[in-house]
């Protein structure tokens, strides 16, 4: 069956509208237009039901020329000395179900808002950030190298990050995306650090050069203690994207934004991004039992700890993020143990299901009303199996681990958040005190430039 367009175009074509439609609204917005509500949204809608029927266009044409993977090579981006970007698009049996998913979800998403956010002073703003987002996230799932997938990856985390500061009229939603920030900014250490890892020790990060096979039957000839340092790098990356131990807690700060942003980026999409490193770098995590075993701890230790916040959980965006991360816990160990295939079938599902949550959340109390009352305020209580095989001492000793996720935010703000203030801090006094002290010993202080902040006194 020939086709009137080449797979190559089709693949192109569906990651550049989102884009395309980011650059032109943004266009707008510097030259000072505001398009009406209509327009963007329909403009918004139409675009990534295009993008959508392109991607599965392409699924078609390569389930039946028989392809396993396609790769289009775009051209090279920048190249130094012996180091080039290339701009290469891969996509196999792992990423296709994704990028369709990602085209679905953007598009049930986009209309769902126009409805839900009709009115709101950010209305341009989010549906501006969602087509950005929607760009990074196809980019990280069609990437054919690491190089290429960390620009995508740095996309998806800063349109989170400004999402969650949607309402920054308010001091906590700032506040709680700065920390956000932070925590991504960690873990993409990770990520950074291994592809930088993996110029020096392998050559490249093209997937084709360092994967031998059709995914998941796929090899890597990284020999055990490159792979070892490469699975925990990637780890830490995976761990700070999908919300793991010791990262998880900033998933609930990530509910101040709207709720179609959090459900399509913590309840759908982005949330899962850490797997999908993971089951990238599957390959490398087989050679490597410690890198293996370390990924089911993580998932292990972070479904326990989910399930547990999950259950004293006060607010139902609250109650779904908690739930998010135990089902994320066990994606982990699912790959950790190389159930590479039921990894992926459980992201689909749970990002599909937590999406439909999410977006019903907001009536949920109303419907948890009216069932109590035809039930005449007699609904039976949950948990009540816990009595019988849990010691009341151990149930009381559980609940305070769950109400404080797992001391994780004193531990961080303890340990982490408070010392790097007081070093800032410190290094702030010594620089006051050397240009306080210059100012007196130069003749002409007005040449001494003033401290951040105002002038020294």
């Amino acid at each position: 069956m020939n086709f009137p367009f080449d797979p190559k175009f089709l693949l192109a074509a569906a990651l550049s509208i989102p884009m395309l439609l980011f650059l032109f609204f943004a266009t707008c917005w510097v030259l000072g237009w505001d398009p009406k509500e209509r327009t963007l949204a329909n403009a918004t809608s139409t675009g990534f039901s295009v993008s959508c029927l392109l991607t599965v266009l392409f699924a078609v044409e390569l389930v039946l020329s028989g392809q396993k993977h396609f790769t289009a090579e775009m051209g090279i981006w920048f190249s130094s000395g012996a180091y080039s970007f290339p701009l290469t698009l891969f996509v196999d049996r792992l990423s296709l179900p994704l990028l369709t998913l990602t085209t679905i979800l953007a598009g049930v998403i986009g209309s769902f808002s126009r409805q839900y956010l009709h009115h709101e002073r950010g209305f341009f703003r989010f549906f501006l950030l969602l087509q950005l987002f929607a760009f990074g996230a196809m980019l990280v799932f069609a990437a054919g190298n690491f190089d290429l997938l960390l620009g995508g990856w740095e996309l998806v985390g800063i349109s989170s990050v400004l999402l969650i500061t949607f309402f920054h009229e308010r001091v906590e939603p700032v506040r709680n995306a700065l920390r956000v920030f932070a925590f991504y900014r960690i873990a993409d250490l990770g990520l950074l650090l291994g592809i930088f890892f993996l110029h020096h020790i392998a050559g490249s990060t093209s997937c084709i050069e360092l994967f031998r096979g059709e995914w998941p039957a796929q090899s890597s000839e990284i020999g055990l203690g490159s792979a070892t340092a490469l699975g925990l790098l990637f780890l830490l990356a995976a761990s700070g994207k999908s919300a793991q131990i010791p990262f998880c807690s900033w998933l609930p700060r990530a509910m101040e934004g709207p709720t179609p942003s959090s459900a399509i980026f913590y309840g759908a999409i982005s949330v899962h991004m850490g797997a999908y490193l993971l089951l990238r770098a599957q390959p490398i995590l087989a050679v490597s039992p410690i890198a293996s075993a370390v990924t089911i701890l993580v998932g292990t230790l972070t479904a326990a700890l989910g399930t547990l916040s999950h259950r004293v959980s006060t607010d139902a965006k609250g109650s779904l993020a908690y739930a998010s991360m135990t089902q994320l816990g066990i994606i982990f160990v699912e790959i950790g143990c190389g159930f590479s295939w039921l990894a992926i079938f459980h992201i689909i599902g749970h990002a599909a299901l937590r999406t439909l949550q999410f977006l019903r959340a907001p009536s949920v109390l109303n419907d948890y009303h009216h069932m109590h009352a035809a039930a005449g305020g007699q609904l039976p209580v949950t948990g009540k199996q816990y009595d019988f095989f849990v010691p009341k001492p151990m149930q009381l000793w559980l609940y305070r681990m769950g109400l404080e996720r797992g001391y994780l935010d004193a531990f961080v703000d303890r340990f982490i958040v408070n010392p790097v203030l007081r070093t800032s801090k410190a290094f702030g006094l010594t620089e006051v005190r050397s240009r306080i002290k210059s100012s007196v010993n130069d003749p002409n202080p007005s040449t001494i430039a003033p401290v951040a902040g105002g002038p020294v006194a």
